[in-house]
């Protein structure tokens, strides 16, 4: 592991307690590196070598934020996501020690929200654990107020009959409480992770708006960076399948929209 600059110190990244990272990394140098460099920002770190042991620390504890290899005996870092995911919405942080294109996007369609690739600068790590972490946290208050940027113009419909409250969105059968942090699909609620949520929010804050992959980039990852527009895509796979193909259409060579109706 490589560190080219700091971007924080141990009391700003402990804050009232401090953040629980697991990570799962079969390589004992590098698994050491992290939690080394993880520790030194006041990150407690638990660690795991291969999958099976992952999992089972996952389930025996809480944790705020994963970072799992892809390459991991027992049950690789794909495998290990999948289930996770079937059991939390914990933000997941994927490394792949090539940076391979197969690695990634089987990462990301797993349900990772971001990765990283080995050797990995500790700058860059800390800061996108930093936007994960960011993305997990929700205030109504300010999410409310980011869809109201665009204006009247830019919000859904209202529920038929009776007007639904004006932090209740309505896109056909999509519902989104952007105070409760809800979203329901023919009424029956649907399970987002945090990054899948701002997805979703951002595009409701702009309905029939074409949003390019470099502004989602910026405004949902929180990327201050160029940033790798894959975990875009996947990320709409992924949200695409939980509220319905129909509702973001692709528009080619620009980027996504939110269909109202």
């Amino acid at each position: 592991m490589t560190s080219n600059a700091q971007v924080g110190s141990v009391s700003e990244a402990r804050g009232p307690a401090p953040v629980s990272v697991l990570v799962v990394e079969d390589d004992a140098t590098i698994r050491r590196a992290v939690q080394l460099a993880l520790e030194r920002y006041g990150y407690r770190v638990d660690v795991a070598a291969d999958g099976l042991d992952g999992l089972e620390a996952f389930r025996a504890g809480a944790y705020d934020l994963l970072i799992l290899d892809v390459m991991l005996p027992a049950l690789d870092g794909i495998g290990l996501c999948t289930r996770i995911r079937e059991e939390s919405s914990v933000p997941v942080l994927m490394m792949s020690a090539r940076g391979d294109a197969l690695d990634v996007v089987a990462g990301l369609e797993a349900g990772a929200d971001d990765y990283v690739v080995k050797p990995v600068d500790t700058a860059v790590m800390v800061a996108r654990i930093r936007a994960l972490l960011r993305r997990a946290t929700f205030s109504p208050d300010a999410e409310e107020a980011a869809l109201r940027r665009t204006g009247p113009a830019g919000r859904g419909g209202r529920t038929a009959g009776r007007a639904a409250p004006d932090h209740v969105l309505t896109f056909g059968d999509l519902t989104v409480d952007t105070r409760g942090m809800e979203v329901r699909r023919a009424g029956e609620t649907v399970a987002l992770t945090p990054t899948e949520l701002r997805l979703l929010l951002e595009f409701a804050a702009a309905p029939g708006t074409v949003l390019d992959r470099r502004r989602l980039l910026r405004e949902v990852w929180d990327y201050g960076w160029e940033g790798d527009t894959r975990v875009v895509d996947l990320c709409v796979l992924r949200l695409r399948k939980k509220i319905g193909g129909g509702r973001i259409e692709t528009v080619r060579g620009f980027g996504y929209k939110l269909v109202r109706g």
